[in-house]
């Protein structure tokens, strides 16, 4: 059977842990004191609460939970689809009348008037 000090690096182990309970045993009680002082303190930063990004994690999936309510409940009907506008290419080459797009205000305008109105256009 080996025993446990026939290793060398037991050996030095034994004589270490030895040499440093007897340091510690011989300690005044001030140094015990300050020791113990330090180590709570260091226990208590250990247990303070970090702010870091997975205590925002429940806040921001609130937060994703009321957009997606918000976009859910907004409806089809409530979301304006704008078309792309005409480039002066298609425009000119389309077979319409140019003097039609010299007055496309006007034609907005009426547009406008139209929705706008009751019906009555006279």
């Amino acid at each position: 059977m080996n025993d446990r000090h026939d290793n060398p690096d037991d050996r030095i182990a034994t004589i270490a842990k030895q040499s440093f309970d007897e340091s510690v045993d011989s300690l005044d009680a001030a140094t015990l004191s300050r020791l113990n002082r330090s180590r709570q303190a260091a226990l208590a930063e250990m247990r303070k609460p970090s702010w870091s990004w997975q205590q925002w994690m429940p806040a921001s999936g609130l937060a994703a939970a009321v957009l997606l309510a918000v976009f859910a409940f907004r409806g089809p009907a409530e979301i304006d689809f704008v078309g792309e506008p005409a480039t002066d290419l298609e425009i000119l080459l389309s077979e319409e009348s140019i003097e039609m797009f010299e007055d496309l205000e006007f034609y907005s305008w009426l547009a406008t008037q139209e929705l706008e109105g009751n019906g009555d256009l006279g």
